[in-house]
């Protein structure tokens, strides 16, 4: 297969902030086309896990999303931070943080990216099951999260009035609903 792979000749960052940068590239492809400026967007890597009840509920939040104006349904999960040892202390972190509720077992299920040709991060999926409420939320300042439990005929019904928006959420259910044994392909 041909290498199709650009060489970055310099970085200029225009914008910085604690969970978003900015920067512009200027790249060359094997052919010798400048492409200037291309625009790279920094995010920490996220977590979101498919999470489930000891008596297997499936947890979902509610929450405004203002980019869109909307508020709807979610997994839980948010960003990675430095504090994080690895994957999974970020992810029973947020589930805790958001739920209040601590897992038996997490399970790594794989990852994908919201958008490769310009976004730096990476999604990292999970399925957490045997949740136990243990405490009330620790939400963010910017965060207002209502908590919910479906059964999986009540969570299939969303999935088939596209009652999920977020698409990465959506995939991070294909991996979890697979590994349950409730999907098929």
């Amino acid at each position: 297969m041909k290498d199709l792979s650009w060489k970055t000749l310099s970085s200029k960052y225009l914008f910085k902030d604690t969970w978003f940068t900015l920067r512009a590239d200027t790249c060359e492809t094997r052919e010798g086309k400048l492409i200037t400026p291309y625009y790279v967007y920094e995010f920490p890597d996220w977590v979101i896990a498919v999470a489930m009840t000891e008596d297997g509920r499936f947890i979902l939040e509610r929450q405004y999303r203002h980019a869109l104006g909307v508020t709807n349904l979610e997994l839980p999960g948010g960003c990675v931070d430095a504090t994080d040892a690895s994957l999974e202390d970020a992810v029973r972190r947020e589930l805790l943080e958001e739920t209040g509720y601590v897992f038996s077992e997490v399970e790594y299920l794989g990852k994908t990216s919201a958008n490769p040709s310009t976004n730096s991060n990476l999604a990292h999926f999970f399925l957490a099951k045997g949740g136990k409420l243990v405490k009330k939320q620790e939400l963010d300042y910017n965060e207002e999260i209502e908590v919910y439990l479906y059964t999986l005929d009540e969570l299939r019904q969303l999935l088939r009035e596209n009652g999920i928006m977020q698409s990465m959420h959506v995939t991070a259910l294909f991996y979890g609903l697979s590994r349950l044994g409730k999907l098929s392909f």
